[in-house]
């Protein structure tokens, strides 16, 4: 007669761990120990089958408060009845590399300022979207750049002598786009500067005319080189989202880019987070997910630290990062927690970190093959610093009054009157293939006056891969005291490997083993694509597309194409499948819908400055883009896109 098995004294003694559930079913130790024992005899890590039940929600934990993990965490939310869901993140705020700073309004004319992520294209249907879903708005610009310094200086608002001494060779550069857009598929991964050697363009083109042309937009910076080439062409082929389209066989780049300038993002994000919670979304901030434990059927464990929020809520790497001296909250306790499904929204280093104790091979190749360099951001006011080394005004002693034999005296004019760079490219005379970024946001950002100073002005100068790079940047010639705020990036290089390595392979790791990944690095470094990720992720896991985003046509051919990419899956049609009237079906215009036109974008020059202030009247406005490259067409009709070059009147008083 074998004897009755009763674990209760053992699991209350206090020196001892519960037994696995599963276990009080058994009728005798005889029975016991036939069995195997439970795959995990760790006493912290219990094994409760934390697969979701039919009708049970989904505990979802998502990691990242980013763009990506906000768009997750907004879409599944609208389902409260089948999700569960947490939000993580590390720092103590909401955005991501999207946040605003204050800065002194009576000096710079503006209280606050954009950091990260600053303005994009009228190809963001997504991320305009979710402006307009909090009552924000972005405001429009026409982009003027200036790229090099003295006789290797050149600009989209007027002509130089550099682009009069390349003739030749932007009119070959013209013939090479053509000839590539045809054979697309043949070049599309080859790097920038095989091409460039391939089609016997000089060391100059190439480093001051051609490379920054790419380097500031999509964050590659001093990885340019290694671009792949389809990215270049397609900024200068695609009328959809090629910013310098079409390409002018004298400028090489004439037009002025039809641009939207972000909102205050800490309030857009702060304000997105408020209604998250409402939806009833756990938001836990400064909160740090170490490690993932494990992964299987029964679901997601993870290993969760609390940090110790910094007043600027930036909390600084911890302990459990490697390689990084702060070594923040070491003492900090890890807790275990349970869910069903997880959502990465972090960098592809970070992912493949905090898996590492489950990681298959598949995760650690893909996630490993992704680059990174650590660049900073210096935020200042050192106007001597930017005379110094970017070209800022209008100087005819520059300018080149015909190319080709052509007269370019109507775009001199107008740069006598109107050229404000916005976008700064510093080329090293020691390594002309390396580059530093600016930005001057008082001519950029929609909150500053339009006529400030220039000694008052607000700049961002930004230098690249320190590792590499650090001995060429001068970043110690810029004035201390005239410095406002310095931020280390660890930025994604966008690197032909990345399109080789990573992204084609994404959608062998999406979903499995309970595990997902959001973020722009699943593509390319933009804030539409973060939104867009977070939202697939969302979708994968059983959330619906926004009904309003269907009926836009470019909307949803960008995230079909997005996740056919990155998760392999075509998504049908749900909203629009008995009808396509509704909201949203106006939004998309111009070539195959690309330009939004919906809510959340404004056609008022500096409105947000206009509204803080209560400046009164309507202010100029801007016509809406025909496409990627302009507002509209001279010779054409102007909204239509009808013929004609690209013009650099876009606006309408």
């Amino acid at each position: 007669m074998t004897q009755a098995f009763d674990n209760s004294s053992i699991a209350a003694s206090p020196n001892t761990w519960r037994l696995h559930p599963a276990w009080d079913s058994y009728n005798s130790y005889q029975e016991l120990i036939l069995m195997p024992p439970p795959r995990d005899t760790d006493p912290i890590l219990p094994v409760a089958n934390m697969a979701a039940r039919p009708g049970e929600k989904k505990r979802v934990l998502i990691v990242g408060a980013g763009a990506a993990g906000m768009a997750c965490a907004h879409h599944l939310a609208e389902h409260p009845d089948k999700f569960d869901i947490t939000l993580v993140d590390a720092v103590d705020y909401c955005g991501g590399q999207a946040f605003s700073i204050p800065i002194d309004k009576e000096r710079h004319g503006a209280s606050w300022l954009n950091q990260g992520v600053q303005g994009g294209s009228y190809i963001f249907h997504h991320t305009m979207t979710m402006f307009a879903r909090q009552g924000h708005r972005a405001d429009p610009v026409n982009l003027h750049v200036s790229f090099g310094k003295d006789d290797i200086f050149w600009t989209n608002v007027f002509p130089t002598d550099l682009l009069a001494r390349h003739q030749a060779e932007i009119k070959r550069f013209k013939r090479m786009m053509t000839f590539s857009r045809w054979f697309e598929v043949v070049f599309a991964l080859i790097p920038i500067k095989y091409m460039f050697k391939l089609w016997m363009f000089s060391e100059e083109f190439t480093n001051t005319v051609a490379m920054p042309m790419i380097a500031l937009f999509l964050g590659t910076g001093n990885e340019t080189p290694n671009v792949p080439f389809i990215v270049l062409e397609r900024l200068v082929t695609s009328p959809t989202y090629g910013l310098w389209y079409p390409p002018d066989k004298l400028s090489i780049a004439s037009n002025l880019p039809p641009m939207v300038v972000f909102p205050k993002f800490t309030e857009f994000y702060g304000k997105w987070k408020d209604d998250l919670i409402s939806k009833g979304v756990n938001i836990r901030l400064s909160t740090e997910v170490t490690r993932v434990v494990k992964r299987d059927k029964d679901g997601v464990i993870v290993k969760i630290v609390k940090r110790t929020p910094v007043p600027d809520e930036h909390n600084p790497n911890s302990a459990w990062v490697p390689n990084d001296p702060v070594n923040a909250d070491a003492n900090a306790r890890e807790e275990t927690e349970h869910y069903n499904e997880i959502v990465l929204c972090v960098l592809a280093d970070t992912a493949k970190r905090i898996l590492a104790p489950c990681a298959s091979l598949r995760e650690k190749k893909v996630l490993g093959s992704a680059k990174f360099s650590d660049d900073i951001t210096i935020t200042h006011w050192d106007s001597d610093y930017m005379k110094k080394h970017y070209e800022n005004f209008y100087d005819e002693k520059k300018a080149a009054h015909t190319l080709s034999g052509v007269d370019q005296s109507h775009r001199l004019k107008y740069a006598k009157e109107s050229f404000k760079p916005m976008y700064y490219i510093k080329m090293y005379d020691e390594d002309r293939s390396k580059l530093e970024m600016c930005f001057d946001c008082t001519n950029y950002q929609s909150q500053f006056p339009p006529d400030v100073p220039f000694d008052k002005h607000v700049f961002q100068t930004i230098y690249l891969n320190k590792h590499r790079d650090g001995h060429l940047w001068s970043s110690d010639e810029i004035n201390k005291d005239k410095i406002i705020r310095q931020d280390w990036w660890h930025q994604l290089c966008h690197s032909w490997t990345h399109y080789l390595f990573v992204v084609p392979w994404m959608w062998l790791l999406q979903g499995r083993k309970h595990t997902r990944f959001a973020a722009a690095w699943t593509l390319i470094n933009a804030h539409e694509v973060a939104v867009m990720s977070g939202i697939a992720a969302a979708v994968d896991l059983g959330a619906k597309y926004p009904e309003d985003l269907e009926r836009d046509k470019f909307a949803l051919l960008s995230f079909r194409l997005y996740y056919l990419l990155t998760y392999g899956k075509w998504y049908r049609r749900n909203a629009t499948k008995q009808t396509k009237e509704g909201p949203g079906k106006d939004w998309a215009s111009g070539w195959y819908g690309s330009v939004y036109r919906g809510p959340g974008v404004g056609t008022t020059d500096r409105k947000q400055w206009r509204e803080e202030n209560q400046i009164e009247g309507e202010g100029t406005t801007y016509d809406w883009p025909v496409d990627a490259g302009a507002r509209h067409r001279v010779g054409g009709k102007p909204g239509t896109g009808e013929g004609g070059k690209a013009s650099q009147e876009g606006l309408t008083a």
